[in-house]
């Protein structure tokens, strides 16, 4: 990447239960260790961030998300299909995009992709309306990703075990309606994911051959299981081998509507983004995102 070019560094202050704070010093010292131009602004919310991210591709400049995923997701949406280039310094808890894209954990080595990588054109999700980069989910995930969100006080991927945990102790099974590119699917179970992305919850890889650049979602749903054998289950999620369980069942599709027997909040990228009823469909290699060569 030229070095010239000028960037916006948009600082979720908040990311990563506060430790972006920390990392903001390193990060700052490699883009002036690569003569990467910058101006800084930290974000109020996400709707800050969005706005702040439109008028900077207005700018021509290339905007550099220092968060966690919900705000890369949504910076990535609302860059979708202007041309402009994201850049990701992982500043999160779970950091799956920067994960699956390669873009290395440590802030000064991401800060240093940006002058050594290179562009990719990658997919962005849609939930009725709202866009994501990673995996849009409901029915279990929605228990546990609003336990996660309230636990404050933790830090790395540890959240997303205790959240699963609390959240299977008073699950109870729903049944879901699954439409996917027109062919209806019921069943009932625990959980629908729609990946556009193979990993979320801080490394836990629910969809191991999604693509971000293959114009699909990979639905994955689980199915009927007695409580113990999901959490023996669980940890296989970290692998990917929870898909060669009978209970797993994974279609692709470029757009899925999601419909329960109770009201279930969407997730994506860790953040609330609609309700059941959903639609989910893919926009075909909308964003440009610096990745590694």
């Amino acid at each position: 990447m030229a070095t010239g070019d000028r960037h916006l560094l948009l600082v979720n202050p908040s990311a990563g239960g506060g430790r972006v704070r920390e990392l903001l010093p390193a990060a700052e010292r490699a883009l002036r260790a690569h003569r990467i131009e910058y101006r800084r602004v930290f974000t109020d919310d996400i709707d800050h961030g969005c706005h702040e991210a439109a008028a900077a591709a207005e700018a021509g400049e290339t905007t550099v998300v220092m968060s966690g995923d919900g705000l890369i997701g949504q910076v990535g949406g609302t860059l979708a299909d202007t041309g402009a280039l994201l850049g990701v310094i992982p500043g999160g808890r779970g950091n799956d995009f920067a994960r699956v894209t390669g873009i290395p954990d440590d802030v000064a080595a991401a800060a240093a992709v940006l002058a050594t990588g290179a562009p990719r054109e990658i997919d962005v999700g849609e939930v009725n309306g709202k866009r994501f980069l990673g995996i849009a989910s409901c029915g279990f995930d929605s228990d546990a990703n609003r336990i996660a969100n309230e636990a404050k006080w933790f830090r790395g991927r540890l959240v997303y075990a205790y959240a699963a945990l609390r959240a299977l102790a008073v699950w109870r099974p729903a049944r879901f309606t699954l439409t996917l590119d027109g062919e209806r699917h019921r069943f009932g179970g625990y959980s629908v994911a729609a990946a556009n992305s193979p990993a979320y919850g801080g490394g836990m890889f629910i969809a191991p051959d999604a693509k971000l650049d293959d114009g699909l979602l990979d639905v994955v749903s689980t199915g009927e299981v007695g409580k113990l054998r999901f959490l023996v289950n669980l940890p296989k999620v970290f692998d990917g081998t929870h898909v060669d369980n009978d209970e797993i069942t994974v279609s692709r599709a470029a757009e899925v509507r999601i419909e329960a027997d109770r009201p279930f909040a969407v997730y994506a990228d860790g953040d609330h983004l609609a309700d059941l009823p959903a639609t989910v469909r893919v926009l075909p290699r909308a964003l440009r995102v610096i990745v590694p060569k």
